[in-house]
């Protein structure tokens, strides 16, 4: 995969990230309450240590239910304390009594009942809550926190999207080129889904690389922020939209590429097909599997961002992101790490 820039600059901090699972906390936020009946019991649990289809299953043995009658609205990172929602599909069934539920890492919060299943990506978002450490250089970690606060980070997809040493594209090719059959249902998702976010990230990589992260070309797919849909930029349209860009009204977007097209025109479709033509094993891969396409804004912007320095080297960083997010894609802008546990995150 190509080198990613930053919005800012390289960082010239460095710090330790997940120097213990404590220090990364993430708590699931559906954007709504369980509708307190329906034949689907939804369980809160905090887990340390574990990754969510490990709990899943044995949600399900305990229930007596099948594994595939358990789901989730996205996967959280094993190397942390994390807070989220398991759907257990139990129709004509009573709730079972969790109180006797054993499994270590894991504790049961809540649970209630609820009318319709959980699917991967029903959530709203997720609340961070960081300790970093060994911070190298309080002062400049300070004014790049400012700068992250003010103007967002670029959106990139993790490292953990990728696998270890990026052995999910690395697969997704070998696919691509009929050297390997894939079959397994789970793999299959992981690798597609590699091979678009890598294709996201160059594309939001080459438009910050030329100062376009920010400014509306003819044709451009824009997006209302905090919303999902978008619309493509008329010339005529040009300075008005410009001026909603600058107000952070709307916001640029870069392609999750599928079978059909990209839905940019002009001027930026003719950036994003330039950029693609570098990967065109990925594109046969997500064409023939006819994925379908999708747009994601190329900035990200941090909300409810606070930060506390406990020392002169450890700093606490709370901040909210939307679903599909990257924590880490936050941290890659403040400061240099290690290599963090290549694990799913949402």
């Amino acid at each position: 995969m190509m080198p990613l820039v930053w919005l800012h600059g390289e960082p010239t901090v460095s710090g330790v990230l997940k120097a213990s699972a404590e220090d990364f906390v993430v708590q699931e936020d559906l954007g709504f309450e369980p509708d307190g009946e329906g034949e689907h019991v939804l369980v809160y649990l905090r887990k340390t240590g574990c990754n969510t289809q490990f709990v899943a299953d044995h949600l399900a043995r305990f229930a007596k239910i099948p594994a595939r009658s358990v789901s989730y609205a996205g996967l959280k990172d094993r190397h942390a304390v994390t807070e989220q929602w398991f759907c257990l599909q139990m129709p004509g069934k009573e709730t079972p009594d969790f109180s006797t539920f054993e499994l270590e890492g894991c504790e049961i919060l809540k649970t209630d009942r609820h009318l319709r299943k959980i699917r991967i990506g029903t959530l709203r978002g997720n609340a961070f809550h960081l300790t970093l450490r060994n911070i190298s250089d309080r002062d400049r970690a300070e004014s790049r926190l400012q700068q992250i606060q003010t103007f967002g980070v670029p959106n990139y997809f993790g490292e953990q999207r990728f696998g270890h040493s990026g052995n999910n594209i690395i697969q997704a090719e070998l696919w691509a080129k009929n050297e390997i059959r894939v079959k397994e249902r789970n793999k299959r998702s992981f690798y597609l889904s590699a091979a678009r976010s890598a294709m996201f990230n160059h594309i939001a990589s080459s438009r910050i690389e030329q100062g376009l992260h920010q400014q509306a070309l003819t044709g451009d797919a824009l997006q209302l922020t905090g919303r999902g849909s978008w619309f493509v930029a008329q010339a005529e349209e040009l300075e008005v939209l410009q001026q909603r860009l600058n107000a952070g009204e709307l916001q640029v977007t870069a392609p999750l590429p599928g079978d059909r097209d990209l839905g940019t025109k002009d001027q930026a479709l003719a950036f994003e097909l330039q950029c693609l033509s570098q990967y065109p094993t990925l594109m046969s891969l997500v064409k023939r599997e006819r994925v379908e396409n999708a747009r994601r804004a190329v900035l990200l912007q941090p909300q409810n961002m606070v930060w506390e320095w406990l020392d002169d080297q450890r700093l606490s960083l709370r901040f909210w992101l939307p679903s599909g997010c990257f924590a880490t894609s936050v941290v890659r802008e403040l400061m240099l790490t290690a290599a963090v546990d290549n694990v799913p995150e949402e």
